[in-house]
């Protein structure tokens, strides 16, 4: 039998991009929840167009509010997504969308051990709650669960605050321990765009290095030059 046959050129290794998404009611105001809508559903498109031998981008958006976290997209790869909008309403139970990405990020079924580091992006516009609406500090374990987490540790992780009424302490302890350090990007509805297109130069540029496994900080203001 020919060599050449015996030849195979090894398959795209999954890169995710996990979206922690506050819906709560507040997003409702002043257009936050349609530009965060149009934001990632711009990021998607330019992951699908992505054309790499070493890296395939897959997202999931977790979403938090009403009373609950939940799957809004599952884990899919970029150019087999069909965006569809969230919708905003109720209280923030961040706790529950930790919970919920420890499990999707440490689940071998859903990313495979050959894959690279996940992407983890957190946005929120208020302070974390419990179930039922009632501010809770019920975040900080869970939390550190996910960051504690074989696979959660080595993640690039960014974080977006939304407003004045964002909670900075959580925000930054979302982006703790990570090296080189990545600043929260403050955000009101008219740069969540500019926040997303840091994160998606950030991702593609990790898909496109020498080592995919490797974090890469592009400063927030350094984008002009970026060509996808």
């Amino acid at each position: 039998m020919s060599k050449l046959k015996d030849f195979s050129i090894p398959s795209a290794r999954m890169m995710p991009v996990i979206i922690l998404a506050d819906i709560s009611g507040s997003m409702k105001q002043y257009g936050k929840i349609e530009a965060l809508n149009r934001a990632i559903a711009e990021m998607i498109k330019i992951f699908a167009d992505e054309q790499d031998v070493r890296a395939e981008i897959h997202v999931a958006v977790i979403t938090f509010g009403e009373h609950q976290a939940r799957l809004h997209q599952a884990l899919q790869p970029a150019d087999q997504i069909k965006w569809i909008d969230m919708e905003a309403s109720g209280v923030t139970p961040m706790a529950a969308a930790f919970e919920l990405a420890t499990q999707i990020v440490e689940d071998k079924n859903i990313i495979p051990s050959r894959s690279y580091h996940p992407n983890l992006v957190l946005i929120s516009d208020g302070h974390p709650t419990n179930e039922k609406g009632q501010p809770s500090e019920n975040w900080k374990t869970s939390l550190e669960q996910l960051l504690n987490s074989e696979r959660a540790a080595k993640a690039m992780r960014f974080a977006m605050g939304i407003g004045i009424d964002a909670d900075e302490d959580t925000l930054k302890a979302f982006l703790t321990g990570q090296h080189p350090e990545i600043p929260v990007f403050r955000a009101d509805e008219t740069n969540i765009q500019k926040f997303f297109r840091w994160v998606t130069v950030s991702v593609t540029s990790r898909s496109r290095s020498v080592n995919p496994n490797s974090i890469i900080a592009i400063a927030p203001d350094n984008l002009d030059d970026w060509e996808f």
